[in-house]
Order: C-alpha cells, then sequence, then structure tokens
C-alpha cells in the first residue's frame, strides 16, 4: 500500500475510534446540590458500562446557561425544581424524562459543636457573626434561604442579618465549604450538607413552621443531547437501586414522606419563589 494511502486509512482508523469514543461520553450540567453522592454514582455507572461522565457543577442557574449558550450536554440534574421549571419552560431538557431523584430540608448549618450557640433563625441576626448564603440569582438553596428569611423574619431582624452577610456563594458545594473551612459562623443551607462532611458541618434544623418548602432533585435529558438513550440510561441508574443506594449513604431523604417525617410536618414540596430585586445583584 502507498504510504499516503496508509497514512490517510490511519487517520480514518483515528477518527472513527475517536467518533466511538465520543459516543460513550455524556456531559451532565448538574446543580452542586447533589455533589458528593453524583460524583460517587457517575464513576460507578462508569465502572457498570464503561461510559465515561463529565460533570460540570455548579449553581443551578449559572450551569443551565452554560448549556443553553453552548447548546451542548446530555443530562440536567438542578439542585431543585425551581430551575428546572426554567429549562422545561425555555425548551432545554425533554419535560417526559423528568424523574425526581431524591428530597432536600433547608437548615441552618453551623461550625462543629455550636461555638456561636446559634440556635434559631433570629440568632442569625445577632451582631458580631459572620452568615453567608448561596447567591439566590443562580443558587437554589439560595432562593430557599431568602423565601424564609422574608417570611419569617421581622423587617429589623432582616436589616441584622444583611449586616452580618458577608458573601454570596456560587454553589451549595461553596457554601458547605464556607462552614468547613471556618469562613462563617453559619449559613442557611441544605440539612444534608452535615453528612458530606460530618467533622466540619452541624446542622440546627429550622422549626417546620419556618421551612416553606421542601426541595428535590430532578433531573432529564437535555434538548441537545445526541446520545438520549444513553442519557437515559444514567437516569434510570441514579433513581435506579444502586443509584438511590449512593443517595442514602450520604442520607438525602428518598420521598417526600421521609422529609416530612423527619421534619414533623408536611410541606408544600418543589414549586417557585421570586426572589425579591433587592437580594439580587449584590
Amino acid at each position: 500500500m502507498h504510504h499516503t494511502a496508509r497514512l490517510l486509512l490511519a487517520s480514518l482508523l483515528l477518527l472513527t475510534a475517536c467518533a466511538a469514543g465520543a459516543a460513550e461520553r455524556l456531559l451532565v450540567f448538574a446543580g452542586a446540590a447533589a455533589k458528593p453522592p453524583l460524583e460517587a454514582a457517575a464513576r460507578a455507572f462508569t465502572r457498570r458500562t464503561g461510559v465515561a461522565v463529565d460533570l460540570v457543577l455548579g449553581g443551578s442557574g449559572y450551569v443551565l446557561a452554560q448549556m443553553k449558550l453552548g447548546r451542548r450536554g446530555d443530562i440536567y440534574l438542578p439542585g431543585s425544581s425551581d430551575y428546572m421549571e426554567k429549562a422545561k419552560r425555555e425548551g432545554l431538557v425533554r419535560p417526559e424524562t423528568e424523574r425526581v431523584l431524591v428530597y432536600l430540608v433547608p437548615a441552618i448549618n453551623v461550625q462543629p459543636g455550636n461555638p456561636r450557640g446559634i440556635h434559631r433563625l433570629a440568632d442569625l441576626a445577632r451582631p458580631g457573626l459572620k452568615v453567608a448564603i448561596a447567591n439566590p440569582e443562580g443558587v437554589c438553596v439560595g432562593a430557599y434561604a431568602v423565601e424564609i428569611f422574608e417570611k419569617h423574619l421581622t423587617p429589623a431582624q432582616r436589616a441584622g442579618l444583611r449586616r452580618n452577610l458577608i458573601n454570596y456563594t456560587g454553589s451549595c458545594a461553596k457554601t458547605a465549604n464556607a462552614i468547613a473551612l471556618r469562613q462563617v459562623d453559619a449559613v442557611l443551607g441544605w440539612r444534608v450538607f452535615q453528612h458530606w462532611n460530618p467533622r466540619r458541618i452541624e446542622t440546627v434544623p429550622l422549626p417546620a413552621a419556618q421551612v416553606e418548602r421542601v426541595g428535590y432533585i430532578p433531573v432529564a435529558v437535555s434538548r441537545f443531547s445526541a446520545r438520549p438513550a444513553l442519557a437515559q440510561r444514567f437516569i434510570d441508574f441514579l433513581s435506579g437501586p444502586e443509584g438511590q443506594a449512593i443517595f442514602a449513604r450520604y442520607h438525602y431523604f428518598p420521598t417526600a414522606a421521609a422529609a416530612f417525617a423527619w421534619l414533623g410536618a408536611e410541606k408544600p414540596v418543589g414549586g417557585e419563589y421570586v426572589v425579591p430585586a433587592d437580594w439580587l445583584g449584590r
């Protein structure tokens, strides 16, 4: 065979191999509320199937914008219903593929042993505390925090809380890390943060009366996916016994009923909250 022909054949074989390899990868845009179990589930799925799972993790609104602008991605997995509803309205996911994976409850997270004695929501307004919340403009749990502050703190308490707010964090993972790294005294995050890092994060439950909504983590196939059947296979894995066992290791609630039992009351599930403008653009 002529040398040029051999090179051409080798190039074609390489391109074919690359294309085949590319077909066996999935790109997931995900809210960081699922970070530890999703990373573990991605590794388990790869071991079982040989399909690599690339995760883009961050604030649910921010990763949705990346998926939309790049017109790429196989799966969208936000940290709560709010951004999935937005994704469905904008035609960015296949709504018939949506599944609910697990449930979340907002709570106060503090340093181990609760050294600042933070026992209730109003304590977050005490002078001298350092508090952080996730950016409510692009992170689900930040919107949950603002909703709770608006409905269960007085105007004077909200003013005190705002003086204590040293930071808006860009994702759930960064919110949890603010406590784990002792950058702040408290955050209003998810109760599950404690189980991400039990040696460095402690949960102070909110009274059921102050929890407006129980959140959930949904997942759906992206409209941009060139391999929707493979994407659906990963969703089936996450919602099946092996995936659910991984979420259970991190103490996510498998059902709304389990979340209600922990709270001691039934609450609305999911939904959306419009964050007041004065909380945005901080």
